[in-house]
C-alpha cells in the first residue's frame, strides 16, 4: 500500500451507526395511546348530569351517587389489577379491562331505571376502568424504565388528559346534537378499537424481547407470575398502613381526586350551565383544561426527576385552592379572560400531583411501589366518589355550587401542609437525570 493510500485510509470517517430506539419508547407510546383510549369514559360523567335529569326526572344526588360508585371502584380495584399483571401479565389484564368497560358503556343505552345506571355505568365502567387506572402507568414505567421515570410517569398521566382533550368536544356536540345514547356508544367503541393494539403490541417486560430495562446496567431477567394477587395485594396493604408516609400520601391524593375528578370533572358543566353558559361552552373549557393538563403533568415528571417531590406537591396543592377560592367569581354566561385565566391554571396544576407522588411512593416501598400507589390511588377515588356525590346533594340542597368550591379549596390548603410534613427516607437524594 502506497504512503497516499494509507493517509486517505486513516482520514476516512467511520462508517455512522445506526441509533436504535429502545424497545421501551414504543411500549410507552402504545400505553399512552390506550390510556387514551380508555380516556373516553372520563369525559362522560360531567355531559349526563343534565340529559338525565331532563329525561328521566333523576335527582342529581341520585346521578351523582352512580358516578360515585364508578370513581370508587376506579380506585379501589388499581391495587388488586397491578397485582393481577405480576400474575396474568400487563396484555390480559388490560385488554378485558377495555372489554368490561365498552360492554358497560354500550348497556347504558337500554336502561330505564337509576339501579341500571349504578349497575352499568357505576360498576361495570368501574371495575374496567379501575383496571387501567394510573396503576397501570406506574406497572409499565416500574418494569420498562430505570432513567427517565418522572418524566415517563408525567407523560403517561398526561395521556389521560389528551383523552378528555379528544372526546370531550365531540361528545357533547353529539349530545347537543342528537343525544346522549350515541355518546355512550362512542364511549364503546372507542374503548374496543384499543384492544387489538395492546393485544399485538404491548409487551409484558422487557426480558420477553431479549433487552434490559431502558437506563438499566444489568440485564433484568423476567420475575416468575406472582401468585396470589388479591392476597398480595391485601397484604402489601396491610404492611403499608403501619407507616406514617402512607397515610400522608393517602390523605393527600384524596384531596387531589376530591378537587379534581369529584368536583371539576363532574360537577363543573352544570355548575356553568346554572349560570346559563352553553354546553358546549363548558365541554370546551374542560377540554382546554386536558391542554395544559398534558403540559403541565409532563413538565412535572421533568421537575420530580429534579427537585424534591414534597415541595412539589405542596406548591401544586396550595395553588390549586387558591384557585378554587376564586371560581365562584368567574362563573358565568359567557368566557371571559378570567375564566380562561382559570381554565388555564388550573390545567397546568390538574393532575401534575401523579408524577411526585409516584416518586415518594418508590422511594418509601420499592419494588411494592405500583400496589402501594393503587392503594393510593384508591384514596384519590375515594375523595373523587364523595365529592361527586356530596356536590350533587349540595346542589339540590343549597341551589348552587359555591360551597363546594370553598370547601375544597380550604381542603387543597390542608393537603399542602400534609404533603411538608412526609418523612423522606434516609440517604435519598434527588437524582438528576
Amino acid at each position: 500500500m502506497t504512503q497516499t493510500t494509507e493517509a486517505a485510509a486513516v482520514q476516512r470517517p467511520p462508517k455512522p451507526t445506526r441509533v436504535r430506539v429502545h424497545r421501551a419508547w414504543f411500549v410507552a407510546a402504545v400505553t399512552f395511546v390506550t390510556i387514551i383510549g380508555a380516556a373516553a369514559f372520563r369525559s362522560v360523567p360531567g355531559l349526563l348530569i343534565d340529559p338525565l335529569h331532563a329525561e328521566f326526572d333523576w335527582s342529581r344526588g341520585t346521578i351523582g351517587a352512580a358516578v360515585s360508585v364508578n370513581l370508587a371502584l376506579y380506585g379501589l380495584t388499581a391495587p388488586f389489577a397491578a397485582a393481577l399483571m405480576d400474575r396474568f401479565g400487563i396484555r390480559r389484564v388490560v385488554a378485558v379491562a377495555l372489554t368490561v368497560i365498552a360492554a358497560g358503556s354500550w348497556l347504558t343505552v337500554w336502561m330505564t331505571a337509576a339501579w341500571q345506571l349504578m349497575l352499568c355505568w357505576g360498576l361495570l365502567v368501574g371495575l374496567g376502568s379501575g383496571s387501567m387506572a394510573l396503576a397501570f402507568a406506574a406497572t409499565v414505567t416500574n418494569r420498562w424504565f430505570t432513567a427517565r421515570r418522572g418524566l415517563v410517569s408525567g407523560i403517561l398521566t398526561a395521556a389521560s388528559a389528551s383523552g378528555q382533550l379528544i372526546f370531550l368536544p365531540l361528545l357533547s356536540w353529539i349530545i347537543d346534537r342528537y343525544d346522549w345514547r350515541p355518546a355512550a356508544v362512542t364511549v364503546a367503541l372507542a374503548a374496543l378499537a384499543v384492544v387489538p393494539f395492546v393485544w399485538l403490541l404491548l409487551h409484558d417486560h422487557p426480558a420477553d424481547v431479549g433487552q434490559k430495562p431502558y437506563g438499566a446496567a444489568e440485564f433484568v431477567p423476567k420475575p416468575p407470575p406472582v401468585p396470589g394477587a388479591a392476597r398480595r395485594a391485601v397484604t402489601v396493604l396491610l404492611s403499608a398502613v403501619r407507616t406514617g408516609p402512607f397515610w400522608l400520601l393517602a390523605g393527600t391524593f384524596a384531596i387531589c381526586g376530591a378537587s379534581t375528578n369529584g368536583l371539576i370533572q363532574t360537577h363543573f358543566i352544570p355548575a356553568a350551565h346554572d349560570h346559563h353558559m352553553p354546553v358546549q361552552a363548558a365541554a370546551s373549557l374542560l377540554a382546554v383544561i386536558g391542554v395544559f393538563d398534558v403540559v403541565g403533568t409532563i413538565a412535572s415528571g421533568w421537575f420530580t426527576d429534579r427537585f424534591e417531590p414534597r415541595r412539589l406537591l405542596a406548591v401544586y396543592y396550595a395553588l390549586r385552592g387558591i384557585s378554587l377560592m376564586f371560581l365562584p367569581l368567574l362563573l358565568g354566561p359567557a368566557v371571559h379572560p378570567p375564566m380562561v385565566f382559570f381554565i388555564v391554571f388550573y390545567g397546568l396544576d390538574w393532575v401534575a400531583t401523579v408524577p411526585p407522588t409516584l416518586a415518594l411512593c418508590r422511594e418509601q416501598y420499592g419494588e411494592d411501589s405500583a400496589i402501594v400507589f393503587g392503594w393510593v390511588l384508591a384514596s384519590h377515588q375515594v375523595g373523587a366518589a364523595l365529592v361527586a356525590f356530596l356536590g350533587g346533594v349540595a346542589r339540590d340542597t343549597f341551589g348552587s355550587y359555591d360551597v363546594v368550591w370553598y370547601a375544597s379549596g380550604a381542603l387543597c390548603a390542608a393537603a399542602a401542609l400534609m404533603a411538608l410534613v412526609i418523612r423522606r427516607r434516609a440517604g435519598v437524594e434527588v437524582a438528576v437525570a
